[in-house]
Parts: C-alpha cells; sequence; structure tokens
C-alpha cells in the first residue's frame, strides 16, 4: 500500500541536501551533464513540501541516459522505465526508501519542453510568493482529502500548474540562461515519479 501524501513544513536544510547530492551525481557522470537544476517545490524558499529533492539533470541528448544507468545505480538511484509510457522524453530515477523517496531525477533532453517548462514554473513560484502560498494551501488540501491516493493529489495540483505556466513566460531569467547552454548548478513542477508536473 502506498504511503499517504505528508506535506512538511518549508526545511531550510532542502538546498543543502541538493548541492550535496548534486556533486554525487556530477562525481559519475559528469560527462554526460550539460545542466543540473533544483525543481520542485523544495526549490522554492519558504514553500512546505514533499520532503523529496527534485533534480533535473539536462543531457545532449536522451539516449545518453543509457550510459548514465549503471553509474547512478552506483550512488543508490533505481532506473524506472515503464515512466515512459507516459512521458517518453524523460528518463526517471529515484532514490531512498519506498516509504518516502529521498530524491528524484528527472533526466530530459537539455533546453527542451520539460527542461522549460519545470524551470518557468519554478521560478515563477520564487518570484510570486502570493502564488507559492497559494499551491502550498493547495497541496495541503490535496495531501488531506486524498490522503495515498497520489494520482489524485497529483491530477488535484493540474489546473493550478497549467494556470501558472500561462502566465509564466520563456524571459523568466532561468529559461533565458538555459534555453541553449549549460546551466550553473542552482539549489533552492511540482513533480512526482511517474507524472511530473507541470
Amino acid at each position: 500500500m502506498e504511503p499517504p501524501v505528508v506535506i512538511f513544513d518549508y526545511d531550510p536544510m532542502w538546498p543543502t541536501l541538493f548541492r550535496d547530492e548534486m556533486a554525487r551525481i556530477l562525481a559519475v557522470i559528469r560527462r554526460h551533464v550539460v545542466g543540473l537544476e533544483h525543481i520542485g517545490s523544495t526549490a522554492v524558499t519558504g514553500l512546505a513540501a514533499k520532503a523529496t529533492i527534485d533534480l533535473l539533470v539536462g543531457v545532449r541528448q536522451l539516449d545518453d541516459g543509457r550510459e548514465c544507468i549503471a553509474p547512478l545505480a552506483g550512488i543508490g538511484y533505481e532506473y524506472i522505465p515503464e515512466y515512459e509510457r507516459e512521458i517518453p522524453d524523460r528518463r526517471y530515477f529515484h532514490k531512498g526508501p519506498p516509504v518516502m523517496r529521498t530524491f528524484h531525477l528527472h533526466m530530459v533532453e537539455h533546453g527542451g519542453d520539460f527542461w522549460r517548462r519545470h524551470l518557468r514554473f519554478r521560478d515563477h513560484l520564487r518570484t510570486h510568493p502570493a502564488a507559492a502560498r497559494e499551491y502550498e494551501r493547495l497541496k495541503r488540501e490535496l495531501a488531506a482529502t486524498h490522503g495515498a491516493d497520489r494520482e489524485g493529489y497529483t491530477d488535484g495540483k493540474a489546473a493550478f500548474v497549467a494556470a501558472i505556466l500561462a502566465k509564466a513566460s520563456d524571459a523568466s531569467p532561468a529559461s533565458r540562461r538555459n534555453s541553449g547552454r549549460a546551466s550553473r548548478p542552482r539549489a533552492g513542477p511540482p513533480t512526482r515519479g511517474a507524472r511530473a508536473r507541470p
């Protein structure tokens, strides 16, 4: 049985956990990585979240992901290929116990739609505190309503995510920086394993 969705108050250690994990990832697959970003709610200062760090790893081409599976397994990541039926432009890995994954790793083509969309969503929440507070309220309500129904929880966020992406623009700082060149690693869309949002 799936554990219930639990939303934790913001933890100022989350950016440090991201940076430490980024170093471990780069130590084993650096030659394939064009950009690496902290995404999801843990990347937004002050925002309550599930205590799982989401990492967005940009590669030159998705086929590079095949060469990353074994090195990432060596530092604790499990590759989940079945999720590609729903999101074919992403290679998904997770780390940590099933009751609460500690890290989700989303490997995509750098500068592609998945990459830009998640950075736009993150950057909008970082620069619009009222939207971040509204998102937090929604997540707490959905967690209380759906319990262990993670699909229902994720689906419940879809309209909010779509509305934010409609407001956000490719003119956001990270989107401009990362549209066609390597991004500098950054610490702190809405994502879960199989059904990443945005």
